[in-house]
């Protein structure tokens, strides 16, 4: 059995970092998605593409792959650097600002 152990990214609608500090281990795909000739819609009988583990920390999730035989890879987080304002949001509306104030 296959399996990725990643951190995930924010989302594009997300400013903050939450629900980015976690580990995932996702399992990889057994089988290939089938279109169903009725109705058109995709499905497939491989019940591990539904599962997705949360963990803590990166050694938690490797450890659980270990224990259980799951042939797990790991993918290294790409971090930046985060965009913090001296002044904040509060910067905007100063009243001490060196210059005029446009958009």
């Amino acid at each position: 059995m296959r399996a990725r152990i990643y951190k995930p990214a924010r989302t594009a609608m997300q400013s903050g970092m939450a629900k980015t500090k976690e580990w995932v281990l996702d399992y990889a795909p057994a089988s290939a998605r089938e279109i169903d000739p009725l109705m058109g819609w995709t499905s497939s009988d491989d019940t591990q593409r539904q599962v997705r583990l949360r963990f803590d920390s990166r050694e938690a999730a490797e450890a659980y792959a270990r224990e259980n035989n799951i042939d797990a890879e790991v993918q290294e987080p790409q971090t930046r650097k985060p965009n913090v304002r001296a002044g904040g949001y509060g910067e905007n509306f100063a009243s001490n600002r060196k210059g005029p104030w446009t958009h």
